[in-house]
């Protein structure tokens, strides 16, 4: 049986006054659940008489009764309050209003009888009232109260089609809940801020910061690593479980309300939107140390991507990463970071040498290297060095290259509206044999006509050792720490040097240089359907201010000397050794020098994006260099792969193919 109570007060007057409004009435209803007071309470006596006492004084703080009674109203469910304002009430004195008047509802068999004011209506009239009442008192009188099959609510009007929605209710709900949520968010940041200037230790503590200066700098931090210093840090653990049991209970709170928010939602025409907080798993917290560790620079921060060793910014720069620190462990990681530049290596573990900032196997005697391809030459600068030379054009980084070009003429205006190609060749094969050649620069020197709106645009691409065209890879300038052009005007001219520095590193292999210009600038209308080939009109002012001309293009670089004859034979003996499934140990000597040679050629590989493999030069070498067929130089790259992971336990490098 579930019994209700309503409780009412009313200003004096007649009780035909006060239902008709016929003198003014100014009143408040709550509609309690007894079953559910009984169950929020132990006593319900005593929580009527509590609601009694309440509601006595209205009249008295009306404002701060409807709060509190309103707040007990969400909170418990077991009430519903209505006031009810009408008729003239200036007349009316406010004098000994705290007179309370209950009446008892009951449910027996489903059907509902009003005791109380009804038993001064004629039996006719007493169902009719108790409908209307509980309409009035349920409905706000903007519907018809019914109860079927135990389930009681109210049929709207067509002129209050939600009259079943609590709308303000929902609202003060949905509100709590934002609210929530941003206590949950600023759970995490108060533990990411603890021990920050000003910030009184007393009610945060600092056992994140703290942790934050205790993990080492002088090496790459990985999640591993991370998670072990994390789980060894008890104040910071004992800070991490308080959090944890705080957010619980918050949960808990949010799941209670947000149940409620859908229970009030039911028969409305507006559908909450809410999702529940997400906790933050411990892999996302050492994401976030990872981050602030390495991408918080320069007043801007990111994420950290362990797998590219790289930070993805926020907003759009890429100012926010730190240097990286090198990786310490066993075999070719390195045993001590570089003082001087901490990406580097600074010592290695016993059987490597350090070699560039990086540790390389010692098994190889670098003199015997040195026999097939001399890596190591006089012409080996600094990059400061190397800048001076290039900017003084010295005659030692010169590199005699063939220009050819169907399309353009050195000292010549040409209009540069439609893509023009040229080479410069050393055609090695042919005239150079024992030498295979680096580059480290290029430069060109341009002339504009006065005016001129002009603005060249290169794509260069690279064949490292010969090949075709599509044997060639592109310059990715001012990508990946790529270097650009560099663009310095002449004295007393219209003409400009374009300078690119490659330095020490990005050097790399060059058989052909292929440069395709083209030109960023608005044409007119009537000249862009001509085609721009066949000799220029110089005297035409109209087109004159589009021309330009090369006079001078040079590849800065050396040449290293290179023995194919001894090469060959090395690479002929693992190719018959793996063709008749010998035994890598009867030529190990001649495996671990190849792998050498084959990692210091594609070392010097252009740079790709993060998370893609390096391009394969050494194939490159073999092919056009060696003359080895397709199979051939399967069959080498893959006997020593096999020899590199099986025998000497190393990852292998992959790497994409480009000829």
């Amino acid at each position: 049986m579930t019994v209700f109570v309503p409780v009412k007060m009313a200003l004096p007057g007649s009780l035909k006054s006060a239902l008709l409004s016929a003198a003014g009435e100014e009143a408040l209803t709550m509609y309690m659940d007894k079953s559910r007071l009984d169950r929020k309470s132990g006593n319900a006596t005593q929580s009527v008489e509590a609601l009694h006492q309440l509601a006595s004084s209205y009249f008295v703080d009306r404002d701060g009764t409807m709060r509190r009674l309103h707040e007990i109203q969400i909170s418990t469910g077991a009430i519903k309050v209505t006031e009810t304002r009408t008729g003239p009430l200036g007349c009316n004195s406010y004098d000994n209003l705290d007179s309370v008047s209950s009446v008892l509802l009951q449910s027996t068999e489903s059907k509902l009888h009003l005791q109380g004011l009804q038993i001064i209506f004629p039996q006719y009239l007493q169902e009719k009232f108790v409908q209307s009442a509980l309409s009035y008192i349920m409905c706000n009188g903007e519907g018809e109260y019914i109860c079927r099959d135990s389930q009681c609510g109210c049929q709207c009007s067509e002129e209050f089609p939600q009259c079943n929605c609590p709308i303000t209710d929902i609202q003060i709900m949905e509100y709590t809940l934002a609210n929530m949520a941003k206590t949950w968010t600023e759970a995490y940041k108060d533990l990411e801020n603890s021990g920050e200037a000003g910030v009184s230790a007393e009610f945060t503590p600092n056992e994140f910061k703290s942790f934050m200066k205790r993990l080492p700098s002088n090496h790459f931090l990985t999640i591993g690593s991370i998670h072990q210093h994390w789980g060894n840090d008890w104040d910071l653990q004992n800070r991490y479980k308080l959090l944890q049991s705080s957010l619980e209970a918050q949960r808990q709170k949010i799941q209670r309300t947000a149940r409620k928010l859908f229970g009030l939602s039911v028969r409305c025409r507006h559908n909450p939107n809410h999702q529940l907080p997400r906790e933050r798993t411990i892999q996302e917290w050492l994401t976030r140390v990872q981050s602030l560790l390495y991408c918080n620079e320069n007043g801007f921060w990111g994420t950290f991507l362990e797998s590219q060793r790289s930070c993805v910014c926020h907003g759009g720069t890429s100012l926010c990463q730190r240097p990286i620190p090198c990786i310490i462990g066993g075999n070719n990681s390195c045993a001590m970071c570089s003082l001087a530049n901490i990406s580097l290596c600074g010592s290695c573990n016993k059987g490597y040498k350090l070699y560039r900032g990086r540790c390389e196997p010692q098994n190889v005697d670098s003199e015997r290297s040195e026999q097939f391809i001399s890596f190591e030459t006089d012409l080996d600068f600094q990059d400061l060095e190397l800048k001076y030379l290039l900017q003084k054009m010295d005659s030692r980084l010169y590199v005699h290259t063939t220009f050819i070009s169907n399309e353009i003429r050195l000292d010549t205006f040409f209009d540069p509206r439609w893509r023009k190609r040229m080479s410069l060749t050393l055609k090695s094969n042919k005239n150079r044999m024992d030498f295979i050649h680096m580059v480290i620069g290029i430069s060109m020197r341009i002339c504009q006509m006065r005016n001129s709106s002009l603005d060249p645009m290169f794509f260069v691409y690279v064949n490292p050792f010969s090949g075709s065209h599509s044997e060639g890879w592109n310059m990715p300038f001012g990508e990946y720490g790529y270097p650009r052009w560099e663009k310095v005007r002449l004295q007393n001219s219209q003409c400009y040097n374009w300078t690119l520095l490659l330095g020490n590193r990005w050097k790399t292999f060059f058989e052909t240089v292929h440069i395709y210009l083209r030109s960023r600038t608005r044409l007119p209308s009537l000249l862009r359907n001509e085609t721009g080939q066949g000799p220029v009109d110089l005297s035409d002012p109209t087109k004159r201010q589009f021309y330009i001309k090369i006079s001078d293009v040079q590849v800065y670089g050396y040449s290293l000397r290179f023995n194919a004859d001894l090469l060959r034979s090395a690479v002929q003996q693992v190719n018959q050794s793996y063709t008749q499934g010998g035994q890598f140990y009867s030529s190990s000597s001649v495996m671990l020098l190849l792998l050498d040679i084959r990692d210091r050629i594609n070392r010097l590989a252009p740079p790709v994006a993060p998370g893609k493999p390096q391009l394969d030069l050494f194939s490159c070498m073999l092919k056009h260099r060696l003359k080895l067929t397709n199979s051939e130089i399967i069959r080498v790259n893959h006997a020593l792969d096999l020899y590199n992971t099986e025998i000497l336990k190393q990852s292998d490098q992959m790497t994409a193919k480009l000829c």
